[in-house]
Formats: C-alpha cells, sequence, structure tokens
C-alpha cells in the first residue's frame, strides 16, 4: 500500500517535516497559501532565531544547513538575564560542556529560504502553493483536504503545520489553551557602539521587557515587548525618533542605537493544544505548542517533534504497518509532550515571575534570581536551554 501524508503549512516546520519524511520514501502534498515565490524570497521579518547544537545538527541533516551564507550565522556564546536595574544576572553558559557556545543566531527568513530551497529537491514533495484550505475532514482508512478551488487530496496522514492560530486544529477538534498576553514583541535591527561580545542579554524591567541579540560586529538585534498600546506607538515613530527611544530604553547600555531596519511587530499569544493527534492527523510546531519568546526555544522544538514524528511515520512504514494510525500518533504524542511541556510550565512561570509588579512577585523574583544563580541551577537551566526540550 501506497501510503502518503498531507501538510497544511510550509513554514520552517511544515518545511522540515516534509523534507524529514520525503528522505525517508514518504511522499507529501504540502499545501500553503502563500505564493511559491514569497516561500522561496521570504521577506525580513526581525525575527533573529536562537538555534541549538541540536538543531543545527537536524538542519544538517535535512540539508539546510550548507545552504545557509556564513556571514548569516552568529554565534551565541552565554546568555544573561537581569531583574530590573540590579547589576546581578544569571548567566548560561557551555561551561564544560565540551563546546565554547550556546548556539547560534540566524534570521527566520534565512532558515525558511533554506528550508524551501532543500525541500525543492526532492520530487516525491508536491507544493500547492496560493491556495487555502477550505475542509478538512478524517475517517478510519484516510484524511481528506478540500481546497478553495474545489479541488481535493487525500492520504494516510494529515499534519497541521498552520500556525499557533491553526484553523485546522479547529476543524479537527482539537482545542488548546491559548493565552493572549495583552503585549506585543517588537523587534528589529541595530547598529551599536558598544561590543555586545556574543553575550544575549535580557531584562525585565518596570512595564518592559528588554533584550539585545549579538549579529556581526557592531550589530545587534533589539527586542522590547510592551503593552499592545505603547509597542503600537512605538512601531510607529519615524526612524530617528524610533533610534533614540531604544537608546533612552536600554538606558545607553550599549551607547546610541540606530535603526538598521524597520520595527516589526508581533502581538503575543501562547499556545498548548490539549491533544496533539486524533483519528489520521497530527498538530506540529505551533499549532501544537506555541511557546513564548522569552526562552527562544519555539523553533527547537518544532523541529524537534518534525524529527520524531517523520522517525515515527518511517518506522511504520519499513515494517509494513500503517503510518496514519493512532498507535503511531499516540507515541508522537507521548514523546512530544514529554519534550515540550515541561519548558513550557517553566517558561510561563518565569513569564508571570517577572512581568507580575506587585511588591510580593518583586521580591519573589530577586530570590529567585539569587537562587539560580547556584552552580547547580544554573547548569541545570542551561542543560536545558541548550538542548531545547
Amino acid at each position: 500500500m501506497t501510503q502518503s501524508v498531507l501538510i497544511v503549512g510550509a513554514g520552517p516546520v511544515g518545511l522540515a517535516l516534509a523534507i524529514g519524511l520525503a528522505k525517508a520514501g514518504i511522499a507529501v502534498t504540502l499545501v500553503e497559501r502563500q505564493a511559491e515565490d514569497e516561500l522561496a524570497e521570504p521577506a525580513f521579518d526581525g525575527r533573529e532565531i536562537a538555534l541549538t547544537h541540536a538543531t543545527i545538527a537536524a538542519l544538517k541533516r535535512l540539508g539546510a544547513w550548507d545552504r545557509i551564507a556564513a556571514d548569516a550565522i552568529h554565534p551565541l556564546a552565554e546568555a544573561r538575564v537581569y531583574n530590573g536595574a540590579s547589576p546581578l544576572a544569571l548567566s548560561f553558559a557551555p561551561g564544560r560542556s565540551g563546546t565554547r557556545q550556546l548556539g547560534s543566531l540566524v534570521s527566520n527568513c534565512d532558515i525558511r529560504r533554506a528550508l524551501f530551497a532543500a525541500a525543492r529537491q526532492l520530487p516525491s514533495i508536491e507544493l500547492i502553493s496560493g491556495i487555502s484550505v477550505a475542509r478538512v475532514a478524517t475517517c478510519e482508512n484516510e484524511a481528506r483536504i478540500w481546497l478553495d478551488d474545489g479541488s481535493d487530496r487525500a492520504a494516510s496522514l494529515l499534519v497541521a503545520a498552520d500556525s499557533r492560530f491553526s484553523a485546522i486544529r479547529g476543524q479537527l477538534g482539537i482545542s488548546a489553551r491559548m493565552n493572549r498576553l495583552g503585549k506585543s514583541m517588537l523587534v528589529g535591527r541595530v547598529a551599536i557602539e558598544r561590543d555586545h561580545g556574543h553575550v544575549a542579554t535580557e531584562w525585565f524591567d518596570h512595564g518592559q521587557t528588554l533584550a539585545l541579540l549579538p549579529l556581526c560586529e557592531g550589530q545587534a538585534s533589539a527586542v522590547v515587548t510592551l503593552a499592545d498600546g505603547q509597542a503600537q506607538r512605538l512601531a510607529e515613530l519615524d526612524e530617528d525618533a524610533t533610534s533614540a527611544e531604544l537608546t533612552r530604553r536600554f538606558a545607553r547600555r550599549f551607547g546610541d542605537m540606530r535603526m538598521l531596519t524597520p520595527l516589526h511587530l508581533f502581538p503575543l499569544t501562547t499556545t498548548y493544544a490539549h491533544r496533539f493527534v486524533t483519528q489520521r492527523a497530527a498538530l506540529a510546531g505551533d499549532a501544537a505548542v506555541g511557546m513564548h519568546p522569552v526562552t527562544a526555544h519555539g523553533f527547537n522544538l518544532g523541529l524537534a517533534g518534525t524529527e520524531r514524528l517523520a522517525h515515527l511515520a518511517a518506522s511504520a512504514c519499513q515494517k509494513g504497518s500503517d503510518l496514519g494510525n493512532l498507535g503511531v500518533l499516540h507515541r508522537y504524542q507521548a514523546g512530544h509532550r514529554a519534550a515540550t511541556w515541561p519548558l513550557y510550565a517553566t517558561t510561563n512561570v518565569i513569564v508571570g515571575l517577572y512581568t507580575d509588579e506587585r511588591r510580593p512577585r518583586r521580591l519573589a523574583r530577586r530570590v529567585g534570581l539569587q537562587a539560580a544563580r547556584l552552580a547547580p541551577v544554573s547548569h541545570t537551566l542551561t542543560k536545558m536551554l541548550m538542548r531545547g526540550a
């Protein structure tokens, strides 16, 4: 029996899953509402993705890593977290792990471009672009989708990889805990006067969260998280006013800041699906788990999930089993839940603790930061961040 997979969503996770399945000899139909030229040359959106060593290894296996230009890959040597104006920092560094850096920073658009180029080299991936999915249905023997042009496709398995606001997830009858935070993240590249030392720095400040991600010499990505209304006002400033405002908000820690790109605004919503699978269907990437960006592990977790699902599907095919049966899907769900829930829950606790301005919480985070700086705790957290699960 010929088996195939339908994937809705050709973002980085959807592309990675398609490549992994195709390399295992499984036919894939990839459906994406964006046009093909937008997928081939994605626009810069301001987001710099922190990639763990495990993620980099996975991108190499997918044939995507070598398609990213060397000067677009920026080493991440250390991460430091500060609470307000306190000089005490919680530091995450490799230590005795055998490597000199936590990972690398690469722009979201460069990752997408590389994955798309790798996917287009595989003839067993059929791309249907520039069209939306109107309806989905699953039954005991197949999953089927109907497109806006009236055509339809069927396969052994349907995978929703269409964002944390997944329409496919809803059509499959899978609910999710969604938390609209009332805050937005602004990201853009800046020129800085003082050396960043390849250290990512984050400040949980009163009324705002700031981060500076190191890129090449003299350049960084500035990240500002504010209440939605304040974020919108900052996004509407002109280039000179934005540069001055970021310099002020970052308290001149890196000297004057000068905008190199516009700020891109992203309203923040976290998501965790109550189930990752149902009859002949699975969720992947943000459709399953939409992380808060503070720990920078959304893509790392999503990519690990695609490897898990592709491996289980390939193993089922090799054994002559149905890759869409519930036994396979439940093993994927169990593994992905074990990998994602601890970091998802921990991230939410950190965000709640460090953004609550009430006096008891301010005291608690001061004590918590001091406790976390102890060697055993810091080492454990660093290991979790480096492997991304």
